[in-house]
């Protein structure tokens, strides 16, 4: 039995993806002109902005502007700075997020396990994430110091939990009528974990991913805020301090450059490790 349902697994896995590969794709003309749009839209905001601080209508002291922004970017980037702070963040905060996402999956996933141990420790689970997580931050700076380990602790604290619940909570759902089936067929409690549980609770596993992601990058950043020499939360928090708007707006879309980058990379991890859903989505699009 346990030889037959994984050939059965990888044969279907086979099939979703080369239905994924034959599913219709958007087309070409309707892509261009959503991007075109969005690029407009960007350009006409930007236009406002910097027209009505020229104009004296938008105080640049308050608001900054596009200009001043675009100065400083090219400054920072050709000194070689705002590049530096952006991998120290992006490090920090994939870090947290994977050790968290992992970690807080499988200890989720295990619980199911044991009924008596999930209803056990959920009274712990349900106070601890009823708390802002932020609130740890100056007791985890104080634990781990003002170095790496701190920021990554700080992001692990974001995810794990929330990872936690989606796990436990996909993997109560998981069809009955399914396990009962792989029991009447004789199958013991680690084969219809294996073969029921882990495939059901992907999806809602690989759904936290986007959630954790921004998480990730929160701990990382004010954990930076807190206490740090480097970062773009050390830049934002600095600059903000100085009144030095156009800073904190090069380190704020930095931070939504990096998450936009971090969501499309989990949006292809999805596509793997989810190929059916692209197949829904895609015909989707073409009805």
């Amino acid at each position: 039995m346990s030889s037959t349902l994984p050939n059965s697994a990888a044969r279907n896995t086979g099939e979703s993806s080369a239905m994924v590969a034959s599913a219709p794709k958007e087309k070409l003309p309707e892509a261009f002109l959503r991007v075109a749009i969005q690029f407009t839209l960007l350009v006409v905001i930007l236009g406002i902005w910097e027209g009505g601080v020229r104009m004296g209508w938008i105080s640049a002291f308050l608001f900054g502007s596009p200009v001043g922004i675009a100065q400083f970017t090219f400054k920072s980037i050709m000194d070689g700075s705002l590049l530096y702070d952006t991998w120290v963040t992006v490090f920090e905060a994939t870090l947290g997020f994977v050790i968290g996402t992992v970690a807080g999956s499988l200890l989720g996933l295990a619980l199911w396990y044991s009924p008596f141990i999930a209803r056990t420790v959920e009274p712990i689970v349900v106070a601890f994430n009823s708390v802002p997580k932020i609130a740890f931050a100056p007791i985890i700076i104080l634990w781990f110091g003002t170095g790496l380990t701190s920021k990554v602790a700080l992001a692990i604290s974001l995810t794990a939990i929330v990872a936690l619940i989606a796990a436990y909570q996909a993997a109560k759902d998981a069809d009955p009528d399914l396990q009962g089936l792989m029991v009447t067929l004789g199958a013991n409690k680690h084969q219809i974990f294996y073969n029921v549980i882990v495939p059901s609770s992907l999806p809602a596993i690989v759904a936290t991913f986007r959630i954790n992601v921004g998480f990730g990058l929160v701990g990382a950043v004010v954990g930076e805020f807190i206490s740090s020499q480097r970062g773009l939360g050390h830049l934002i928090f600095t600059a903000s301090s100085l009144y030095d708007l156009n800073t904190v707006w090069v380190g704020l879309f930095t931070l939504m450059a990096v998450g936009f980058v971090l969501y499309y990379v989990i949006d292809w991890v999805e596509r793997r490790l989810l190929p059916w859903k692209v197949i829904d989505h895609r015909q989707d699009l073409r009805v």
